[in-house]
């Protein structure tokens, strides 16, 4: 058993980031790819984004969310991948098992990456270090995967270190070392300082993080208010917040940009069913359901209007979901759209009970439809589960599904 006393000042936030995550699994699963410049992402007559760039793809500037048209002028001879999120889901189940075997306060922020609180597990494996070195082996070992790890005293600062050595990095950042790490960094490195903001910094001569520092924290507070009070913290590496397991997901949906603008309202209809099935079960898969439900719409001149409905009650069922969904798109004015989304927010846990589950067994608020069809959709579930997502899939979707492995295939 590894010996080992933590104390106070020690670094005990982990940081795990895996690099290129995406294009890391389609390049584990076709090693003929390796060496090449890889991107995840739709295709450019698609008007597709890049979801993710390995990183000889990033050597010619490729990056994730830029037009795959933009990548291709930089990088004639990319790569192009569609994406696969079933399988990116799979590869990120096996790593989150892995950090829970060393640990419970794990925080997932993404599907490539989160926090992890390891005080108190120095008894069973070792500091910091070595959990870090473990995991990262363990990854490796059984997904085929790179992770980079930041080690810190905070979430702040071990996100900045699992940055400072990609791909492959394992930093660790001691209280010693905060300051000459933190100095020469650009003001932009600190979480919360967005554009806008570096360039109000940059007006008043604050370019790095070392030139926020040496100011005034009330002179900070002063030109941005309870954000600059955040962001000067930050400077001087203080950053309280705890790692949390029970981070909650504010929202969740889906949207789609079209290779050419669509006015054909049965058409938006028929992707907005395909979306609303998509988004329902990857709710009930978290087991979280929304009561608040929104349709995003993008016309052809990038004007973009967003409808919104609370309902009565909390629901994940695609039934329910894309009935609201067809009424806010009535509101959507008429014209030709190049994008078109769903949204479902104030998330709460399925187990969270509603007012009148108190006295008994039923939810007076819920139609005895909804509990009807509750009951058939998970058995539809267990089949997606056990088979794939394609087990199942509604009739009148059985076209679009075949068009899209058609266009897949080529």
């Amino acid at each position: 058993m590894p010996s080992f006393t933590m104390n106070a000042s020690d670094p005990k936030i982990l940081h795990v980031d895996m690099d290129a995550f995406f294009a890391s699994v389609e390049i584990r699963d076709d090693p003929k790819l390796a060496g090449l410049p890889v991107a995840v992402g739709g295709r450019a007559e698609d008007r597709g984004v890049i979801s993710a760039a390995s990183y000889e793809a990033r050597k010619y500037g490729v990056h994730s969310a830029q037009p795959t048209a933009r990548a291709l002028e930089l990088c004639p001879d990319l790569v192009l991948v569609r994406p696969d999120f079933e399988r990116y889901t799979r590869a990120s189940r096996l790593i989150m098992e892995i950090f829970r075997r060393y640990t419970p306060l794990v925080e997932p922020l993404s599907l490539d990456e989160a926090f992890l609180d390891v005080e108190g597990c120095e008894r069973l494996f070792g500091g910091a270090e070595e959990i870090g070195h473990a995991i990262k082996r363990d990854i490796l070992r059984e997904t085929g995967l790179v992770a980079s790890i930041g080690i810190a005293p905070s979430k702040f600062l071990a996100k900045l270190a699992s940055d400072l050595d990609k791909p492959d990095g394992f930093r660790i950042l001691r209280a010693g070392e905060i300051r000459d790490v933190l100095d020469p960094l650009p003001v932009s490195k600190i979480f919360g300082v967005g554009a806008r903001t570096a360039r109000r910094l940059e007006a008043l001569g604050v370019t790095t993080v070392g030139d926020l520092a040496r100011r005034d924290r009330e002179d900070v507070m002063r030109e941005f208010g309870a954000s600059g009070a955040w962001i000067y913290d930050l400077a001087h590496g203080i950053d309280p917040r705890r790692v949390n397991p029970r981070r909650e997901e504010k929202s969740h949906g889906m949207e789609r940009t079209f290779p050419t603008d669509i006015d054909d309202r049965e058409r938006l209809r028929l992707m907005l069913y395909e979306f609303c099935e998509e988004v329902s079960f990857d709710l009930r898969s978290r087991g979280l359901r929304g009561r608040t439900i929104a349709v995003k719409a993008r016309f052809w001149n990038f004007k973009t209007v967003t409808r919104t409905k609370t309902l009565d009650y909390p629901t994940n069922l695609g039934a329910r979901i894309y009935a609201t969904a067809c009424e806010l798109l009535e509101r959507v004015p008429p014209g030709p759209l190049r994008l078109l989304g769903v949204q479902a927010s104030s998330l709460e846990d399925v187990r969270t009970p509603n007012q009148n589950q108190l006295f008994g067994d039923g939810d007076l608020n819920v139609p005895a439809d909804d509990v009807r069809l509750g009951r058939a959709v998970a058995g539809i579930d267990r089949l997606k589960k056990k088979f794939g997502g394609d087990a199942v899939v509604p009739a009148s979707l059985l076209a679009r599904k075949a068009a899209r492995s058609k266009e897949g295939a080529r």
